[in-house]
């Protein structure tokens, strides 16, 4: 049924900021109005908008007035959380009674993240594909409470969402849920009609408004496995990551004792040799892999090409000697025999991949450990292309995020995502759009910080490069007088766990009058909150921290960062990027691992100032910002901070701050 005319995006927005006690902010304005008119016409649009602006606000409105369904992804289950259980229900009840407004929304996550009712109810296979009732071991107990709250919430009709279960580990989680693989389909499983991902499903199907997340929508639109209900505009926030979420989507990973589960639980429900072939090809892939070196290959070796081409040929032939019918004359379809035929099926596409050798993927090995096998991976060497031909050319796509203007340009973001400098649209002329141009916007909307006046950003050019052996004194000394200056409110990123437990080590041995914190020493939550808890504190840590913590306020007046974040030259997907981009005749050094770093540095250096109260520094102790030729690019990708390379001077700024603290 049609809707009533949906009113004027500014007056929805106006009228929303007031009920939330809000004021007019110009540029979410000027973002709102921008969403709007390109959901409503053909060209993509990027718009940087800096922390403060009120961008959930700025895409959310457009969505609810536009006629059709919208899709919003988040590449973080905190911003999803933070949407549907804050931002959404508020502007609801904000716009209460505006005519022509459907309101309705629904979340949509991975089969993983639910509980499955059958697993629960029939028991989890075991190596041989035997479905066991009861949990055995040290995780019984959590298993059993696990059960128990999805019991309650099929009963009380809730989402069976892993982020509302009690606290449990990955483990445990997955003794109640499934992947797509192993699940039976609603229509064979006895529990379809409760199935929380179905109901989910059904859920998004009549909302105007679906809440997913990067991986998902990479997997629905990229892969064409149908995830979510049509819908012809998306917006992706937290936009800076989408490249990273797509290729991790796209990433296949494969070990020998995943063929052998594989083969174990075929044992059962295969008659023939085959399954016992499986097992075979395990062994064979298991003595190519301690043959081969770890890293990327550039050619595979010929045994591990052999022994892939096995596990490939066994696992076909085990699948077409699993029993056609799952169950027949009306009985319960065979879970077990469901699951195992589910493993081999990823055991079996995983290994036709990796035998395939194609150009447009990259191939390495893992080194292992002492508990953890050695794993061949396989990730697509650019998701620009299937992004460009299966979203972009498809919906049109609002992205945006604090960090999308890389060197103080959108060029870097927009072509790692497929589009073309060239399609770009100016005042002066828009493209139009075709089967080969797809033509876009890019828009900064600014910051309601005053960084010049709010932030100093230091370079310690005095330092030595960083080397490869990790911290050098000098730079311990530099931490030790930058906390000291700061009497703590510190948060430090670094390049590796050894370097943060190593400046956490040397803060606390000189600094015994503050609280230092490492990643590690407790789960982020516990660490965040004592450290906004207690302004004498400091956290060290290493990526997570770059971008997955919040702390406005005096809590943290100091960001330091050990060393500006390139990825690491053995990093394998990286390397082989880097290398492609050279071969094509660019810059790969600067399309990819400069870009990189601007990319971490710009979400690094926006830990500092969350609130137009806050004040701090951020120091980078890493020269090379200051002397080398690509620092200009990394700085342009910066908020525009006074910049200083005088530690005196900052020394004497940090006192101030802890004093007026």
């Amino acid at each position: 049924m049609p809707r009533t005319a949906a009113p004027a995006v500014r007056e929805v927005l106006e009228r929303a900021v007031t009920a939330l006690g809000g004021s007019e902010r110009e540029g979410q304005v000027a973002m709102a109005e921008a969403v709007s008119a390109s959901l409503s016409g053909e060209a993509h649009l990027l718009v940087q908008a800096g922390t403060g602006t009120g961008k959930s606000l700025a895409y959310l409105v457009p969505a609810l007035v536009h006629d059709k369904r919208v899709v919003v992804a988040t590449a973080t289950l905190a911003l999803q959380h933070q949407l549907v259980e804050r931002d959404l229900p508020r502007l609801i009840e904000a716009v209460r009674g505006v005519e022509g407004l459907d309101t309705s929304y629904a979340v949509l996550k991975g089969r993983s993240n639910y509980a499955c009712l059958h697993r629960i109810r029939e028991g989890v296979p075991d190596d041989q594909g035997v479905l066991v009732d009861v949990p055995q071991g040290s995780m019984a107990g959590k298993v059993l409470e696990l059960r128990s709250w999805a019991e309650k919430q099929a009963e009380a009709k809730g989402s069976g969402e892993r982020d509302s279960a009690p606290r449990h580990t990955d483990r445990e989680w997955r003794q109640v849920s499934v992947g797509h693989r192993d699940c039976l389909g609603a229509s064979k499983c006895p529990f379809g009609q409760e199935c929380f991902v179905e109901v989910a499903r059904e859920k998004a199907h009549r909302s105007h408004l679906v809440i997913t997340n990067h991986s998902l929508l990479a997997i629905d639109a990229i892969e064409g496995v149908p995830m979510i209900p049509d819908y012809d505009v998306a917006v992706i926030d937290e936009a800076h990551e989408l490249v990273a979420r797509v290729t991790q989507a796209a990433t296949d990973e494969l070990s020998a004792p995943d063929v052998e589960r594989a083969a174990r639980r075929s044992q059962r429900h295969v008659d023939g040799p085959e399954a016992d072939d499986l097992a075979d090809a395990a062994d064979a892939l298991r003595d190519a892999m301690t043959e081969a070196r770890p890293g990327r290959f550039e050619t595979v070796p010929a045994d591990l090409s052999d022994a892939l081409e096995l596990v490939r040929d066994a696992a076909r032939a085990c699948l077409s000697a699993y029993p056609k019918a799952q169950g027949g004359g009306g009985d319960e379809p065979d879970a077990g025999m469901t699951q195992a035929r589910g493993t081999v099926q990823e055991v079996f596409a995983h290994a036709e991949r990796m035998a395939a050798g194609s150009d447009g993927d990259v191939l390495w090995l893992t080194e292992g450990g002492e508990r953890i096998p050695p794993r061949l991976c396989v990730a697509p060497l650019q998701v620009w292309g299937p992004m460009r031909d299966k979203l972009l050319s498809d919906k049109t796509v609002v992205m945006t995020s604090a960090t999308l203007m890389l060197g103080g340009d959108f060029g870097s973001v927009a072509t790692s995502v497929g589009l073309k400098p060239s399609e770009r649209a100016h005042d002066e002329a828009t493209p139009e759009r075709s089967d080969t141009v797809l033509p876009w916007v890019g828009l900064d909307v600014g910051s309601p910080f005053d960084y010049g006046r709010q932030a100093i950003l230091y370079v310690a050019r005095h330092l030595p490069p960083p080397g490869r052996d990790g911290l050098v004194q000098a730079q311990l000394d530099e931490i030790v007088e930058l906390v000291d200056a700061a009497e703590g409110r510190t948060l430090g990123l670094f390049s590796s766990r050894r370097a943060a437990e190593a400046a956490a080590e040397e803060v606390r041995t000189r600094l015994p009058h503050l609280t230092t914190l490492a990643q590690g020493d407790a789960q982020l939550p516990e660490l965040a909150a004592q450290f906004v808890g207690d302004p004498h504190t400091c956290l060290f840590g290493t990526l997570s921290l770059w971008q997955g913590i919040d702390v406005p306020g005096e809590t943290c007046q100091l960001v330091l960062i050990d060393r500006i974040p390139f990825p690491r030259p053995d990093d394998p997907l990286m390397s082989a990027r880097q290398r492609a981009a050279d071969r094509a005749g660019g810059n790969g050094f600067m399309q990819v691992a400069a870009t990189h770093a601007a990319l971490l540095l710009a979400q690094g250096a926006g830990r500092l100032i969350r609130t137009t109260t806050d004040r701090g520094v951020v120091a980078v102790l890493d020269p090379r910002l200051a002397t080398a030729r690509y620092g200009s690019f990394l700085r342009a990708s910066l908020p525009p901070m006074w910049t200083t390379s005088d530690p005196a001077v900052v020394r004497k700024a940090l006192a101030r701050l802890a004093d007026a603290g």
